[in-house]
């Protein structure tokens, strides 16, 4: 599947110190195939998008809607057959991209799971959608899809940190596929919000999901 081509899509909000890097190490793991690297900036205010204009294939700006809209807009303009979705902070190691790819073979989603979850909301999440969906992180933004699989996505629930994808794909009957790794530590001012600010739109999101599973 490396051979045929890989789209990496990530959105950006106020990623300015971390989105050089990130693009020259998927780059980096990439060398040796054809690939493309898409931004999604939403909105930021601190000159991401000059920086993502520069180092990216696409680079595009759009009204803040959230992560999980802006990876599906990135998505949309990918040209590859397989889309690779990573965090922008650094938290997902791009060298993991092949084994994601590797299993795309098999699966038509595969998520890459942390190995240890840092939030009890996480925690919980994991514990019921995770068992519906198969997965143990439902709330890893690092995935890989086949291309065909996006026309799929019609996203309703708003900000779910990637849940809707995978209950949408259990719904539709898409196969779902997991790697394992182990990730750094979290970044002292993560995109979602301090501890209880992010607590409670995790769970937020896990209940949004649970309706649309059912209904």
């Amino acid at each position: 599947m490396l051979e045929n081509g890989v789209s990496v899509v990530t959105t950006t909000w106020n990623e300015q110190e971390n989105i050089e890097q990130l693009v020259s190490t998927i780059r980096h793991v990439l060398q040796h195939f054809p690939h493309e690297v898409i931004i999604v900036d939403d909105n930021s205010q601190d000159g991401t998008i000059q920086i993502a204009t520069r180092v990216a294939d696409v680079a595009v700006t759009k009204k803040r809607e959230g992560q999980t809209k802006g990876l599906l807009y990135g998505m949309q303009l990918a040209k590859y057959p397989v889309i690779v979705t990573i965090d922008a902070d650094l938290e997902n190691n791009p060298e993991h991209i092949p084994d994601l790819i590797g299993q795309t073979a098999k699966f038509d989603i595969v998520v890459a799971s942390r190995t240890k979850l840092p939030r009890i909301t996480e925690k919980i999440t994991s514990k019921t959608l995770g068992k519906i969906v198969g997965v143990t992180d439902t709330l890893s933004n690092f995935k890989a899809f086949r291309k065909e699989t996006i026309s799929k996505f019609n996203l309703r629930a708003g900000e779910t940190f990637g849940a809707e994808f995978l209950v949408i794909a259990k719904k539709k009957g898409l196969t779902i596929g997991e790697i394992k790794y182990d990730a750094p530590p979290r970044r002292k001012n993560p995109r979602i919000g301090g501890t209880m600010k992010a607590n409670l739109r995790i769970l937020w999101a896990l209940i949004k999901s649970l309706v649309l599973y059912a209904f």
